[in-house]
């Protein structure tokens, strides 16, 4: 028997069943909270298994057995979502997660079919694109008082390590298509184990109270939800996500919220504005835990925050393993990181640096999740050496504790720490407008969309040539995720011949140079203030 979010409810939903397990908020006309309404971990478990048995109904009625995989195309960040995943879940169906980010359908129907699903529960905002669709699709129910159905559900217990409980997606799209992510229960399991450890309360005498990260539909949120259900705690279901300062505050004063997640984009507007609020920061410095994930911080304001008293602490991971490393746990350097107990990962030497980039006397050793590691994702996604190799690169500053140091590849992680993979794009923009440039590079780490800088072959009117690019690649952009097109003018810059910076010896146009050259026309282009 292995343990899983299914059991981690069951056992949780007894232990602490008067207790606030979310916290949703009520908006007025204004667009302001009004309140933040309550639910119990009773009140949820039923909710649950009321969804549970109200599809079960469903299914059978289309006679679509038990183990069958279902697609859900939901936001993920509200309370009827989790119903629908953990509901769905619950009654013995594979739930195939997707987000609002893929909004081209026929994306969708590849994917469902690539997982041999057999129908469709989506978001009521979809209605209008959704067609042609090859298996049954449900609309999601709109409240959580569902007709009371009476149908028997399987053991929580019930499933062996090697069946899967869920398919996420690869946060970026390789040839047009998001890459299936399987994820079993014995990988499942070990989620249980590393989320425990990470959401283990500093007071255990008090109610621990955090804030959803992510969507539900992403492997984020849905690790941390599972470390928060094992320890009796809360979460804030906030407006949006991200969320402001002001409801930040709003969420400490009324909510009592004292552990702050977020992806390190969010969280350094957080910074931003602290800096020139006393309130905000002394808020922030009296929360438990301030723990950030998706990418690494600017070592500005990672040093900032921890000079400042915060209690700041990096969780580094991926679609495909969940949580990784931790820092926040060396006595003398919070910013160190490493491995989370009970995995097993080794670090290989990478002996080829990039040419012309000065390196540090430190070497670079990517991150391999070996085979006999728990978290250990399928083998579909492994190397043909048997075990996950990451492509995350890092330099040991003492031994067994780390720092990232990037990728050794050409993706980049967006603000919302979903990835793009950049040299689709250039190798998509030299293939469909060759006469048009002489190079091309695409950056955008942190960023809400990339930005693609062009050196052009041509002497041209800038506007015409953005708007002939644009024109040339938008069916290869239809097929991408929001976080990885680019469908305006505004997101190409247009710069003279040799201007882009390139290494010394083979002149290879250097990725993250271009970031901190341009820094300040990114920051123009997405309205960020200095």
């Amino acid at each position: 028997m292995v343990s899983s979010h299914l059991t981690v409810l069951e056992s949780s939903s007894s232990r602490y069943s008067e207790e606030t397990l979310f916290r949703t908020p009520q908006v007025n006309a204004a667009g302001r909270v009004e309140k933040w309404n309550s639910i119990t971990y009773s009140q949820f478990h039923e909710h649950v298994v009321s969804y549970a048995r109200y599809w079960t109904r469903v299914m059978n009625e289309r006679q679509i057995p038990q183990r069958s995989v279902i697609g859900m195309w939901l936001s993920g960040y509200t309370y009827l979502d989790v119903l629908h995943i953990y509901g769905l879940s619950r009654a013995g169906y594979i739930p195939q997660l997707f987000s609002l980010r893929l909004p081209n359908p026929t994306v969708i129907y590849e994917l469902l079919s690539k997982a041999d699903a057999k129908a469709l529960i989506y978001d009521t905002s979809f209605e209008s694109i959704l067609s042609d669709c090859l298996v049954p699709a449900y609309r999601v129910l709109e409240s959580a008082q569902i007709e009371n159905v009476d149908q028997p559900l399987p053991s929580v217990w019930d499933n062996h390590e090697d069946d899967i409980a869920f398919y996420f997606h690869t946060s970026g799209s390789t040839s047009g298509s998001p890459k299936l992510v399987p994820m079993s229960f014995r990988w499942l399991d070990s989620v249980v184990v590393k989320s425990h450890h990470i959401s283990m309360p500093q007071n255990k005498e008090r109610q621990d109270v955090t804030v959803y990260m992510g969507s539900m539909c992403h492997i984020g949120q849905t690790f941390m939800f599972i470390g928060t259900l094992q320890h009796g705690s809360c979460v804030i279901q906030p407006t949006s996500v991200p969320f402001s300062s002001e409801e930040l505050i709003d969420m400490v004063v009324r909510c009592g919220l004292n552990r702050l997640n977020q992806f390190a984009a969010f969280l350094m507007k957080h910074f931003r504005n602290a800096r020139e609020d006393p309130k905000l920061l002394s808020i922030m410095q009296n929360l438990d835990d301030i723990l950030y994930s998706g990418m690494a911080l600017p070592h500005d304001d990672e040093q900032w925050a921890l000079k400042n008293g915060l209690r700041l602490r990096n969780l580094f991971g991926s679609t495909e393993i969940g949580g990784i490393l931790l820092s926040g746990e060396h006595e003398r350097n919070a910013a160190l990181l490493r491995p989370l107990p009970g995995t097993s990962y080794r670090f290989d030497p990478i002996e080829t640096p990039e040419e012309g980039v000065p390196q540090s006397n430190a070497a670079l050793y990517e991150l391999v999740i070996l085979s006999s590691s728990p978290d250990c994702p399928s083998t579909t996604l492994r190397q043909a050496d048997g075990h996950f190799h990451t492509g995350d690169l890092f330099q040991q500053v003492l031994p067994g504790w780390w720092v990232s140091r990037g990728r050794d590849d050409d993706w980049i992680k967006s603000e919302t720490s979903l990835r793009c993979d950049t040299k689709a794009i250039e190798d998509n923009v030299r293939a469909m407008c060759s006469s048009l440039i002489a190079e091309c590079i695409v950056v955008g780490s942190g960023r809400p969309s990339p930005v693609m800088f062009i050196e052009p072959a041509v002497d041209m009117d800038h506007a015409k040539l953005k708007k002939d690019i644009i024109r040339k690649t938008r069916h290869f952009h239809s097929r991408r995720y929001l976080h990885e097109r680019i469908t305006s003018a505004d997101m190409i810059v247009i710069v003279p011949r040799q201007t882009l910076p390139r290494t010394a010896t083979k002149g290879n146009i250097r990725r993250k140079a271009v970031e901190e050259a341009f820094k300040t026309q990114i920051d123009e282009i997405f309205g960020v203030s200095r």
